[in-house]
Parts: C-alpha cells; structure tokens; sequence
C-alpha cells in the first residue's frame, strides 16, 4: 500500500493480535466510554484551540478556573503569538500528556524573508531541509540551549506571495519552527523569520476537533447549573484518548492490580497486543475494557511476545490505573 501524503510517523494502522483467550469480569473497572463527567473531569483530555496572546502557562490556569480543578497541564508548549491545538490534560491525566511527544506534530507558517528569492530557489532550499535536521533551540525558549536533531518529515509550501512564504510541515516533537525558518533564510542566503505559526495536528489530535476556550466555559456553566453534561462529554475525552496512536498491550485481569503495585509485565499476562512493536518502543498498556494502566517500554517485539512463553516483556515507566481498581489475585500465587 502506498504511503499516504503528509503522513506522521505512527499514522499507520496496526493489527490486535490475540495470544490467548481470555475475558474480563464485569465486576470490575469500567470502559471508558461508560464513565461520568465526574470522571472525565478527574481524568481527561482536552483539544484546546490556543488563541493569540496567552502563554499556554496561562491557557492552564484559565481551564483550571473554570472546570474548579486542581491540576491542569498541557503537551508541547505554543509560544504567545502562536495559536492551534494545545492538549489540555485533567487531574490525573497530566501524568499521561507524555505520550503526545511521540507521535509527531503538523504546524502551517508564515515566513517572511529578508531579500527577494526565486520560486524554484524556495522550493529547492525547503526540500533540503525533510529529512534529519540540527536545531540549535531559540534564545527564549524552554530548554537548554544546545544542538540536537530532530526530524521533518513533510514540508509542502502553500503560496508564495513577493517575501512571505505560507507552508505546512510535519515534523518530530521538539522542533522549533522559528530555528527552522531562520535556518532556510540562511541557505537562501538573505535571512529570515517566523511571522505567523499555527499547531494543526499533534499525532492523531487535529484542529477540526478542538474547542475554544467560551465553549468550554459555556458548556461547563450547562452542566453546573442546568445539570446538562452533553456538551461537556463532548468535550472532555477519556485519558485513553491519548494513546490512539501508542502501540499496545492487553493484559487479564488477574494481572491488572499487579501492574497497579509496580510490577513489570511477564508474557502469562498478555491476553492481545498490537502489530509492529519494536523493543524500546513506549507502549501503552491496557485492560480487556480498554482502561490504560500504565505506560511502559517494550523489552521484546511483537513476534517475540507471541513466540515465548515466559519472561518480562515490558517495564512500567509510569502506573496510571488506581490501585484497587482490579482484585489482587495476584498476591495469593
């Protein structure tokens, strides 16, 4: 099959491979679907369309305020005059925004160069730059300052109009946009700077689903006063919405609150798992209901944990299921 134009990285579809037969006990858990806006408020993701002017530091007090939550964060920080997608977890869900560094990120920009260039010299210069890049990051920005590589994986340009240069690109979390400009203004040999940036996608999180910040304030007046959670539900989506695109592991039930306690995942507890996962790869790893338990790092492939019967297959990076939540059947073996 032909790769699809401006595709990211984790764009392609997996396959859920079945390695044993299990099933989940109604008792316990919840699919996320079936949870409340209680809930959701204590463990959700939001697809925040960021305006011009604010920090995205200050985007998280203002949803802090009106959803009266205690903890608000959000992944891959939009500088002031840069609008588009800034995902806002909830509560517990700010533990999981990790996950959307991996799959990749589409941003359109206006840049303007200093000298008159050539459309051919536009477009030959901006095809040099797909591929592996070094950044060295801005003078403000919120990392050390010092080279690192970072991957483009599109760049298509829209309109060129006399020294603006209106494109898209597709690239790897951690590229700066800004150094990328100045960078082709360089090998064009006249300069020049970022005016315009707006965040399209992040992963599988695209624009046509993100909300400003007045729907999100009249949507939670709705609920507060009139006790109508629609439009909230709409809203605010499951932690589990960030893990569209992570590669997977399904696990039983019998090894749920195991993993709960720390315990890294052993090949016995592994009812499904998705296709293509490499060792190393940052999976996330789910119950029979598809509630995220934890994010984790793949010790073997998917043929691997297929093939063999025994040994550890994933180590926990980080628990995001309560204890609890699941028996501990564990313990009495």
């Amino acid at each position: 099959m032909a790769e699809k134009k401006n595709s990211l990285p984790y764009d392609k579809k997996r396959k859920r491979l079945v390695k044993k037969k299990v099933f989940t006990n109604p008792k316990y858990g919840k699919p996320p679907k079936d949870r409340s806006t209680a809930e959701l408020l204590k463990n959700g993701l939001i697809i925040l369309d960021k305006p011009n002017g604010p920090t995205s530091h200050q985007i998280d007090s203002w949803v802090k305020e009106i959803l009266n939550v205690k903890k608000v964060g959000h992944s891959g920080t939009l500088d002031p005059n840069a609008t588009g997608i800034l995902p806002i977890g909830l509560n517990d869900a700010v533990k999981a925004l990790q996950v959307l560094l991996i799959p990749g990120k589409e941003y359109i920009a206006l840049m303007k160069l200093h000298k008159d260039a050539d459309k051919k010299s536009i477009e030959k210069v901006c095809k040099e730059f797909v591929g592996k890049v070094t950044q060295l990051p801005p003078v403000r920005s919120a990392v050390k300052r010092e080279k690192r590589k970072r991957s483009i994986y599109y760049m298509d340009i829209i309109q060129i109009k006399n020294r603006e240069v209106l494109f898209r690109v597709g690239c790897e979390s951690g590229t700066y946009v800004r150094t990328l400009c100045s960078d082709i203004g360089k090998k064009l040999g006249g300069g020049a700077h970022l005016a315009q940036l707006r965040r399209t996608r992040v992963g599988h999180l695209k624009e046509e689903d993100a909300i400003n910040l007045h729907d999100l304030k009249d949507a939670f007046v709705f609920y507060k006063e009139d006790g109508d959670a629609e439009g909230l539900k709409k809203i605010i989506h499951p932690v589990e919405y960030m893990f569209e695109q992570v590669p997977k592991i399904i696990v039983s039930d019998s090894t749920v609150d195991a993993l709960c306690h720390g315990a890294n995942l052993a090949i016995p507890g592994v009812a499904e798992l998705d296709s293509d996962i490499k060792k190393d790869d940052i999976i996330g790893i789910f119950t029979l209901k598809g509630e995220v338990v934890a994010i984790g790092k793949s010790h073997m492939s998917t043929e691997e944990i297929i093939e063999k019967k025994s040994g550890v297959c994933a180590e926990l990076e980080r628990v995001l299921l309560k204890q609890g939540t699941y028996p501990s059947t564990w313990k009495k073996s």
